[in-house]
């Protein structure tokens, strides 16, 4: 996407923030480290299948449920759920969203997770006056990649949607970007290639300062 979009709506998962540390809290809840990773695919897996089917349920419902099919009680599950709350964000992600912010582009975030966790993130960062409104599936009742997701985020941004883009590690929230009229703009933090079978991407940048180098 050459041309700069007039508004940029960020996922928030993995995207903006790192989820490396939680292999720690895993570890000190007696699990194996890489359980971590197994757990936040078990939530999309859940919540993307509960959207396919109509259904809805919030994330940290899902996580909950899994969490307790690991063997954890409920302790054990606040400690976990207590840390995912206070993630940091990915180092490259202050510059880039001033960056952005200072060519002139409107920033909104939507996540699949809760929009109250984005907020106390990037308030934390000194982030959250350059934001003009954290989103999450709450509000249309479905989560993404189901298009409802992403026409409710454009809606209140208030543009259509071949104005905005959509930016996300995860190929399938760029595939259903892409889909709904967006662009989607894929930070490949990982070095993985791009699936062949996912709508590819308008713009791929290694993160996120790359990324707004590309608009400024």
């Amino acid at each position: 996407m050459d041309t700069k979009p007039q508004v940029v709506i960020f996922d928030v998962n993995e995207t903006l923030t790192d989820m490396t540390p939680l292999r720690t809290t895993f570890e000190e809840v007696g699990l194996p480290g890489g359980n971590m990773d197994l757990w936040f695919a078990g939530i999309l897996r859940d919540g993307i299948a509960l959207a396919a089917a109509g259904g809805f349920a919030e994330f940290a419902h899902i996580g909950k449920d899994l969490l307790r099919g690991m063997g954890l009680e409920d302790k054990q599950i606040d400690h976990v759920l207590g840390a995912f709350t206070e993630v940091k964000l990915h180092p490259d992600v202050p510059d880039g969203m001033r960056a952005l912010r200072a060519a002139g582009i409107r920033l909104f975030t939507m996540t699949n997770g809760a929009a109250a966790m984005t907020r106390g993130i990037l308030g934390r960062a000194g982030l959250l006056d350059l934001v003009e409104e954290t989103l999450d599936v709450s509000g249309p009742g479905v989560w993404k990649p189901a298009r409802a997701a992403y026409d409710y985020a454009v809606g209140r941004a208030g543009v259509r949607p071949e104005e905005a883009a959509l930016v996300a590690v995860h190929p399938w929230d760029i595939d259903g970007a892409e889909r709904a009229g967006l662009a989607g703009a894929y930070l490949d933090r990982r070095g993985v290639p791009y699936p062949e079978t996912a709508s590819a991407p308008r713009v791929t940048a290694l993160d996120l300062r790359e990324l707004a180098g590309h608009w400024s």
